[in-house]
């Protein structure tokens, strides 16, 4: 780790988890310095060994904020992050027992694709949703009566959606650990249902600090809501509606998942009596009020988890990689956070560029990975080439976060 500081064109440190400055990508360094340059930061600028540039905040980034809140420093997909079991299942038999539709693994996969939609596809009719169904429970007469009709709209699409998977770097993977047994992973968060509230209420904060000619320039993406206020009160019920509905989504989706290899592995692999672990479930797009040195403040992790003292996390390598179960060391000078992933190197765009549709899916088969993708033609965007190396991530971050467990990929879900 090492701290950026120039007093003279910053208010606040910088705090950067890698060994020095040239592995910072420009943008990513000229966005850590709009925040290092906010009125209201408490402490210091986080960042991650993942770390690269998003939209208006690093992703790979923490700040905490006294007495307001950033929609755009908790990001577009709010509560998207993981979830992971350990089962008790060898993974041998996954990827030699031959059946009519291919190897074990890849029947499993093809399985799971049928009652999982990926993308932009959600289920045809209304699910069952507790996330939203708790939320209008709880909202007084006056409440729903000042609710937007797009918030309404949105929070119907809600039924829709949950249990689904989404795209971009979004994965459904099952994984060896390093004695040889199965393990279920899951990376998804609030769909369409988190983009909305974001990009709902950051056009609300564009427009309130416009109106009060704030000390933070528009054109940094940045724009806050006082906590205090009703409108930053109402951005934190809806973001925690969002972290809700997440964090049910992805177990949805995993118990479909278990469904499915319980089947496939008893008919083929002739095994009964299986067993899965507690799940981990961890956030990394989001907002909580913690207390960090002395001072209860709103701690921002945009692509990252909490990590204190023998919290159980999960961070993911690239497709086709391997991904780490870790225990965090509370380390305050992260406000006890960590990496969320591996992070890109390049842009989507770039890598669609420079990894064609079939050297990908090569890529995997050279691995041993099985691939479930309705739709193939983007598939070079999440090559593992375009994504930093996951054990330089992790070396980084030792005073953060303990390994626990070494996971590899044997079949991969993309949407």
């Amino acid at each position: 780790m090492f701290t950026l500081y120039n007093p003279k064109d910053q208010k606040w440190p910088i705090k950067v988890w890698l060994e020095n400055a040239g592995q910072l990508e420009e943008d990513c360094l000229r966005q850590a310095k709009n925040l290092a340059n906010l009125p209201f930061i408490h402490k210091w600028v986080a960042l991650m060994p993942d770390t690269h540039s998003g939209y208006g905040m690093p992703i790979g980034g923490v700040i905490t904020t006294r007495d307001v809140i950033i929609p755009n420093a908790v990001g577009v997909d709010i509560g998207c992050g993981m979830i992971f079991v350990q089962t008790n299942i060898p993974v041998e038999p996954l990827v030699t027992i031959a059946t009519p539709h291919g190897k074990l693994a890849q029947t499993i996969i093809n399985d799971i694709m049928r009652d999982i939609p990926t993308g932009f596809a959600h289920h045809k009719s209304k699910r069952a949703c507790l996330a939203a169904s708790d939320f209008l429970r709880k909202l007084s007469p006056e409440q729903r009566e000042s609710m937007s009709q797009e918030m309404l709209a949105n929070l119907d699409n809600a039924y829709f959606q949950v249990g689904t998977l989404g795209g971009g770097n979004h994965f459904i993977e099952l994984q060896t650990d390093e004695q040889g047994y199965l393990g279920i992973m899951v990376h998804s968060g609030s769909r369409n249902v988190g983009y909305k509230i974001c990009n709902y209420f950051n056009d609300r904060a564009r427009e309130l600090n416009r109106r009060e000619h704030a000390p933070v320039p528009l054109e940094w993406d940045l724009a806050y809501l006082p906590t205090g206020s009703k409108l930053g009160m109402e951005y934190i019920r809806w973001m925690n509606l969002a972290l809700d509905f997440a964090k049910e989504n992805r177990a949805r989706m995993l118990q479909v998942v278990m469904e499915k290899v319980s089947a496939k592995v008893g008919k083929y692999a002739r095994i009964k009596d299986i067993e899965f672990s507690e799940p981990i479930n961890c956030h990394h797009n989001y907002a909580a009020f913690e207390e960090h040195y002395g001072e209860r403040v709103w701690v921002h992790r945009k692509g990252a988890i909490r990590a204190e003292k023998g919290e159980m996390g999960i961070i993911p390598g690239a497709m086709g990689a391997c991904s780490y179960l870790v225990t965090g060391k509370g380390n305050p000078e992260s406000y006890n956070s960590c990496s969320h992933g591996a992070g890109r190197r390049m842009s989507r765009s770039t890598a669609k560029k420079q990894f064609p549709v079939q050297d990908t899916i090569d890529d995997l088969k050279s691995l041993g990975v099985f691939l479930g993708k309705q739709k193939k033609y983007d598939v070079g965007e999440e090559s593992r080439h375009a994504y930093k190396d996951i054990d330089f991530v992790i070396s980084n971050e030792l005073d953060l976060i303990e390994p626990k467990c070494r996971l590899k990929t044997i079949a991969v879900i993309k949407g």
